[in-house]
């Protein structure tokens, strides 16, 4: 972009010039009241609170100053140490007190930072690296599947954008719009990919002409954008995110029934075998299903600190929908001509934002091992006149061992920090395992052990460390999941009537109900539930349905009940 170039980049229909580029940097220029109070609002309160805790100096999460052990790395211990000032640790609120700034707090640290464009975030290396092991796990299973990687371009034309009406009427309001370059208009606006259904399928029209051609199996990971007005949330609702998208088409609709499946259990896997989050698998409901799509199934978690759901996941079956509207048509066995069936299916950065909410603590991030790229931090703990070369030495070999183990791990020996400052910062990190070497260690041939979930110590033999170092860490992945699953089990409420939901989601429950399953009470549903905190609406219907009597009626409508259901406000 030249140094003088104008770019408008706004959602939905009002298109405003918004930045000049400058060599100076951004000025303002022409932009709608609305929008710049969107743009160029003031951080948080609990944004602004961080900042000023910047300049608090603490020691732990205690708050309390701890004095920095005189003992420098040689063990001379005469000498007061020149020490680095320690930067205040601990969070400012708790969890079950004030989740949002909790959840702000928890993020600020190392895992995002704030961007200067509401609703856009960095994401640090610490959250990044968990980004890449999801992704690591998944593009192995797809290229299992025979799904092969792509890139297509950010941008789309309004007329391909426009072309399957019930889509972009979904998206309409998401989608952020080019309309300049340099000190001209752009002839034509240029949208920028909300997903990429009619970014790709006019060339899947031009690729697939035979049987042969079939099954077409594209993947490709990217960022898109939709430029929401609402509550943004780090990793939860953002304006630009990361996910993959897969797109695929078929010559049958049972080949593209099966992958739909194949591809949602993966997202199971994810959550539930990664990020140690319960989730439910099952069918969105008419209103709920991807826009132009036929059907769209679903993982769900559930946050029991607010009560909402969340969609972790989709899988879509798009039917012939998008087929007819970009004639992706092929000449099959018999020598007619027939249209493919298609799916697309997609998972995004916001995985990450569950597993914080799910697992997070008032000591900040806990971290399922599986993710974590440092799953062991190894610490030493110096007294004064204490062998310190010799405590680093065996610090450095405990992690030499670990890792040629496979086991990721890192040893923190600044000597400008003392023990409990390092300990309460690895601990708001997430680390799951902790190991301390002191001097009683050295002598004993030994090291202990904090687990980050629960806390528990103990005292390993150094000779068979790294034995117990794996069985400890896949002990805390299945903790993890068994407490989550059992906190959101606490939260699930069946009820029959429409009083006993209306009590239910006042406790932020989830709510298991029986369903008439017809749209038009899904949407009085939600009338009759606005309010500030959000309406109430079908989360899905699991694949594992309950028994449902006979003459069981639907706790909305009084009709004959359909299936069970699961509703609630969601994220």
């Amino acid at each position: 972009m030249s140094p003088n170039t104008w770019l408008a980049i706004i959602g939905g229909s009002s298109v405003r010039n918004l930045a000049k580029v400058s060599q100076r940097g951004f000025t303002s220029y022409n932009v709608s009241s609305q929008f710049a109070r969107c743009c160029s609002s003031p951080p948080s309160s609990a944004h602004r609170r961080l900042e000023r805790r910047k300049r608090v100096e603490m020691a732990g999460a205690s708050g309390k100053k701890e004095k920095v052990d005189k003992a420098g790395p040689s063990g001379g211990g005469k000498k007061k140490k020149d020490v680095k000032k320690e930067t205040g640790l601990g969070l400012s609120v708790k969890k079950d007190e004030n989740f949002g700034e909790w959840y702000s707090e928890v993020c600020k640290h190392e895992m995002i930072e704030y961007y200067d464009i509401s609703g856009c975030y960095i994401l640090r290396p610490w959250s990044m690296a968990i980004w890449e092991i999801m992704q690591t796990f998944f593009d192995a299973e797809i290229k299992k599947m025979k799904v092969k990687n792509c890139y297509f371009p950010l941008f789309v034309s309004p007329g391909v954008l426009e072309k399957e009406k019930d889509h972009i009427e979904g998206f309409a309001p998401e989608v952020a719009w080019v309309t300049k370059s340099g000190k001209s208009d752009l002839e034509v606006p240029i949208a920028i990919r909300p997903t990429s259904e009619t970014v790709m399928y006019p060339y899947y029209s031009k690729w697939i002409r035979g049987h042969r051609d079939l099954p077409l199996k594209l993947n490709q990971w990217c960022n898109v954008v939709r430029w929401e007005f609402s509550n943004p949330t780090p990793f939860i609702r953002s304006r630009e995110f990361l996910w993959q998208e897969g797109h695929t088409a078929f010559a049958t609709k049972e080949e593209a029934d099966e992958e739909v499946l194949q591809i949602l259990e993966l997202y199971r896997r994810i959550y539930e075998e990664y990020l140690a989050v319960p989730v439910v698998k099952g069918m969105k409901s008419e209103n709920e299903k991807f826009a132009g799509g036929l059907y769209t199934t679903s993982v769900e978690a559930f946050i029991p600190n607010t009560g909402r759901g969340v969609q972790g996941a989709t899988s879509h079956c798009l039917g012939q929908n998008f087929a007819k509207m970009f004639e992706i048509n092929y000449e099959n066995e018999k020598g007619e001509t027939a249209m493919v069936w298609q799916n697309s299916w997609a998972y995004s950065t916001r995985t990450i934002g569950v597993m914080i909410m799910t697992h997070g603590d008032d000591k900040g991030l806990i971290l399922p091992p599986k993710v974590a790229s440092v799953q062991v931090v190894v610490i030493p703990v110096p007294y004064k006149d204490a062998n310190t070369q010799g405590i680093f030495d065996a610090c450095t070999a405990t992690v030499s061992a670990l890792s040629e183990a496979g086991i990721r791990a890192e040893e923190d020996l600044r000597d400008n920090y003392s023990p409990g400052w390092k300990y309460s910062n690895w601990e708001m990190k997430g680390v799951p395992l902790r190991i301390e070497i002191g001097p009683r260690d050295l002598e004993n041939d030994q090291v202990r052990t904090v687990r980050r979930d629960n806390g528990v110590k103990e005292d390993i033999p150094r000779g068979s460390l790294v034995e117990h170092v794996k069985e400890l860490l896949e002990k805390i992945q299945q903790n993890m999941y068994e407490v989550a699953k059992q906190k959101r089990e606490a939260c699930v409420e069946e009820i029959r009537t429409w009083d006993e939901f209306i009590s239910a989601l006042n406790q932020k429950k989830l709510i298991l109900a029986p369903w008439c399953d017809e749209e038009e009470v899904e949407r009085d549903v939600k009338a009759r539930t606005k309010g500030e905190t959000g309406a109430a609406k079908t989360l899905c219907s699991p694949f594992e349905q309950p028994e449902l009597p006979e003459g069981t009626l639907c706790f909305a409508s009084g009709k004959p009940a359909k299936k069970w259901t699961y509703w609630g406000r969601s994220y």
